[in-house]
């Protein structure tokens, strides 16, 4: 039961803003992050931390609500519709817990195409102003 703990507290983080300070009390130092736009799996808790907290700030408007919710184990996939720029985005958080419930695997997938884009270009706007 890892992912009902863990998925508690993924939704309790989110409620809360996504801040990366909380983000961090929630993802194991080893976790990866497969993005809708990135190639190559990130890896470890920062960039993990990087992406999601990015995420809250671009995907996690007023519109932003998850619809669907199964769990299995370890795994929990959650199905989400928002809407940013007048562009309507569905996706999936597939997300893997471990025995404590921190989170080790997170991926993310989004559709439309044009959703694709649209989140690629917010994206890549917010992690680079996060940088600086």
């Amino acid at each position: 039961m890892s992912a009902t703990i863990g998925l508690k507290r993924w939704h309790e983080v989110i409620d809360n803003g996504s801040s990366a300070e909380d983000l961090a009390a929630i993802i194991h130092e080893d976790a990866v992050f497969h993005s809708p736009v990135v190639h190559t799996p990130q890896k470890g808790r920062p960039i993990v931390v990087a992406y999601l907290a990015a995420a809250g700030n671009t995907l996690g408007n007023d519109s932003f609500e998850y619809v669907r919710e199964l769990i299995d184990g370890e795994n929990a996939m959650l199905e989400f519709t928002t809407e940013m720029d007048g562009i309507h985005v569905n996706g999936i958080d597939l997300i893997r817990f471990d025995e404590d419930g921190m989170i080790v695997d997170f991926k993310v997938m989004v559709r439309p195409l044009k959703a694709v884009n649209k989140v690629w270009e917010q994206m890549a706007a917010m992690l680079e102003k996060m940088k600086t």
